[in-house]
């Protein structure tokens, strides 16, 4: 027990997190909310400001996990209670059926096109469709299909449905598996949720879900992945390929009151990938405000300086449906100005996850004004929280990018075993 670590969130920071420890010979217990590891890097073409492959980079690392011996992953799991203290925590987990085994299923799809039920596939932004029976998208790992029991007919209509069952040749399917809720003793605790996007349907200026075309951040991204919807072709829902964009950088700035260097910078990356693929197409950034933090993303921002991209300030903006199109309104220097595009990209601020306050709660640490995870106990340690034995890092603590949660990670693992000792898992 002196040995074992709980890991909340199989994002980039967790992996990290968890393969440091697993290296030092500790047990990690890893758990997942979603069917599979990775988090919001699994969305992404690249990663930004160096423009890395983010499949090349994720990939390798997350068949580590799955292959350490000291790595226990559990999936469509929530941590649901904790005890203790420092060097003798007890955590619930309750973790959801695994109706397709991962032992026998070899991830050949088999069960998805007899399933009658087809809903949007919120991994997607809802920009395809998905069944009852799925993997969030092409290349997930782990590579085996959950049963969503929501839309199941069998679950949640009670019909004697079987066709995914059927369409197994390896009897991998049983649905009658059940959820169980298991206890884990642990020494320490890093929590790594990592973020969400700001949310803008709810104000209606923007458009969204509204006008057609327009998009949110994460939406463009699936659009850009050759693991997405259109396996990276720039198609808008119509078919058509956008001629002139505008991209609304800080959105929910004026909501959350706060922004980030991160947030600043991650609409740059959008500008770059649309010089990539649209070369004659012209685009309007506009701007609240702009961080370039370091060398790095200075490089990184003088790339996206092209004769088509035109940057401009504003102060308020609003998008309204023209045509087939839109109508970008806002307001720059004082002056009321306007433009018509066929493609508006909104780039919104990082958020907390959903549940961070309740987790929060039960973990019994403090969160701080912004909704993440308060850290920096004592002004000494930026991956403490106000609880001994609890560490954050990543998106978790606060908005930053990549290099930064990885770096968030190898501090709080170093803290961990600073509480764990020499003692080695045998």
């Amino acid at each position: 027990m002196k040995n074992n670590v709980l890991v909340i969130g199989a994002g980039i920071t967790g992996i990290e997190a968890s393969l440091l420890l697993a290296g030092s010979g500790r047990k990690v217990f890893l758990v997942e909310k979603t069917s599979m590891i990775g988090g919001n890097l699994v969305k992404y073409e690249e990663v930004f400001p160096n423009m890395e492959c983010s499949t090349c980079m994720l990939a390798p690392k997350q068949q580590d996990v799955l292959q350490n011996p000291n790595i226990e992953l559990l999936t469509m799991a929530d941590v649901v209670e904790i005890s203790g203290n420092a060097g003798n925590f007890k955590v619930k987990v309750d973790v959801q059926a695994d109706y397709v085994s991962a032992a026998d299923c070899i991830g050949c799809g088999a069960c998805y096109d007899p399933c009658p039920v087809s809903i949007p596939n919120e991994f997607e932004e809802k920009l395809s469709e998905r069944k009852a029976i799925f993997v969030p998208c092409p290349g997930a790992l782990p590579n085996v299909p959950v049963i969503d029991k929501a839309q199941c007919l069998r679950f949640a209509k009670g019909e004697e449905c079987t066709l995914c069952q059927e369409s197994c040749m390896f009897e991998a399917i049983d649905y009658n598996k059940q959820d169980r809720q298991i206890e884990l003793e642990v020494s320490a605790i890093v929590v790594c949720t990592g973020f969400q996007m700001f949310d803008p349907v709810s104000n209606t200026k923007y458009g969204l879900g509204e006008i057609p075309v327009v998009y949110s951040e994460m939406q463009f991204e699936r659009l850009f992945a050759s693991n997405g919807p259109t396996l990276g072709e720039l198609k808008l829902r119509n078919d058509t390929t956008p001629k002139k964009i505008v991209v609304i950088h800080d959105v929910g700035k004026e909501v959350l009151g706060y922004n980030s260097p991160v947030a600043s910078m991650y609409p740059v990356k959008f500008l770059r990938y649309l010089t990539h693929k649209l070369e004659s197409a012209e685009i309007i950034s506009l701007f609240d405000d702009m961080f370039i933090p370091g060398k790095n993303y200075q490089a990184f921002f003088n790339e996206a300086l092209k004769p088509n991209i035109h940057f401009e300030r504003y102060d308020d903006v609003s998008v309204e449906a023209k045509g087939e199109g839109a109508l970008v309104k806002y307001i720059a220097d004082g002056s009321e100005k306007s433009v018509e595009a066929d493609m508006v990209i909104l780039s919104s601020t990082l958020v907390p996850r959903t549940g961070a306050p309740e987790l929060a709660e039960m973990l019994g640490i403090e969160m701080a004004e912004s909704g993440f995870f308060k850290s920096n106990r004592n002004g000494l340690a930026p991956v403490a929280t106000s609880r001994e034995g609890i560490f954050v890092a990543g998106c978790a603590e606060g908005a930053k990018d990549i290099a930064h949660s990885v770096e968030q990670a190898s501090a709080a693992v170093g803290l961990v075993l600073s509480i764990i000792g020499n003692e080695i898992a045998v």
